[in-house]
């Protein structure tokens, strides 16, 4: 299997969840083994940022990505998305500290990345593979893998709310799953949780635009839910996000117990400090129908926004 990058540059703004304000996104593309590298811009110059698990620096209402001079903020619907959408490589340059909110779904990432056409490159894919069974638990709430050809993940939540209850969902992470079952669950909250922050000049972006809020009955969006289960969803998007803050993909079967965002670092973590035991590093074999990566698309652009 050969790296992939996107076939041309794209853009959007949108607004911050945490700043409230209008932030840029350019998404470029990368050569090979570049990984995904964050270019941070600022009045007072650029910052590269390649994500690692250590970075890692705040994980409360989104994982936020640092290292000491620069942050970005909300990577997670964004990295989820080039994860998902099996990207290797890309540069994304962030104008504003933070990746805009949108919907609140990583769909609004995916369209983007579909715009771009997304191509193989000339060398063939690396990734980690879990070698031994994992078991990483911290106050009842757990993430398990074990060793496994591909990219599993079976999420199970639970929130003492009638709407949401217990939920569990097992899916493969392909492209086309992540694109059709995952993508378009949005984040959610509740109205109470909502409020406080407001009041305490936090999540000035957060709004019923872009996330599912819940009072103590139900859903109060209008439209309602996307799926009937869009809350357990919206965590394994999640999850397949900060998993791809490690850098190579990680493949396993990984089945997740009400876990967060901090929970999903500090496993990640832990794996990385035990990498000898518990990681392998591969380099995936290449078909022979994919040798000539220059003529070779996986998806077309269909109109580039930049």
């Amino acid at each position: 299997m050969l790296q992939t990058t996107i076939h041309t540059s794209v853009r959007c703004t949108g607004i911050g969840l945490h700043s409230g304000k209008q932030v840029e996104l350019v998404l470029r593309p990368a050569p090979e083994d570049t990984g995904i590298l964050f270019s941070l811009r600022s009045d007072s110059g650029t910052t590269f940022l390649t994500p690692n698990p250590s970075l890692v620096v705040e994980t409360g209402l989104a994982t936020v990505l640092g290292d000491g001079h620069a942050t970005v903020a909300t990577v997670e619907h964004l990295m989820a998305a080039v994860r998902g959408m099996g990207i290797d490589n890309i540069q994304i340059e962030v104008m504003g500290r933070e990746v805009p909110i949108m919907d609140g779904s990583a769909a609004p990432f995916v369209y983007l990345l579909k715009q771009a056409g997304v191509r193989r490159q000339a060398k063939p894919r690396q990734v980690m593979a879990i070698r031994k069974n994992v078991n990483f638990e911290q106050d009842g709430k757990y993430v398990k893998a074990r060793p496994y050809d591909g990219f599993r993940v079976d999420y199970t939540i639970e929130f003492a709310h009638p709407t949401i209850g217990t939920q569990r969902l097992v899916r493969e992470i392909t492209p086309e799953n992540f694109a059709a079952d995952v993508a378009k669950a949005r984040t959610f909250g509740f109205l109470k949780e909502v409020d406080y922050l407001h009041a305490n000049g936090l999540a000035l972006g957060g709004s019923l635009d872009n996330a599912v809020v819940l009072d103590e009955y139900g859903v109060i969006n209008a439209e309602g839910l996307r799926f009937k289960d869009e809350f357990v969803r919206h965590k394994m998007l999640d999850f397949v996000g900060d998993l791809a803050v490690y850098g190579l993909p990680i493949q396993g079967h990984f089945e997740i117990f009400a876990s967060g965002h901090a929970l999903n670092n500090a496993f990640l973590r832990h794996l990385d400090a035990n990498r000898d035991m518990y990681l392998e590093h591969k380099v995936l074999p290449v078909p022979v129908e994919a040798e000539q990566p220059e003529t070779q698309e996986i998806l077309e652009p269909v109109g580039a926004l930049a």
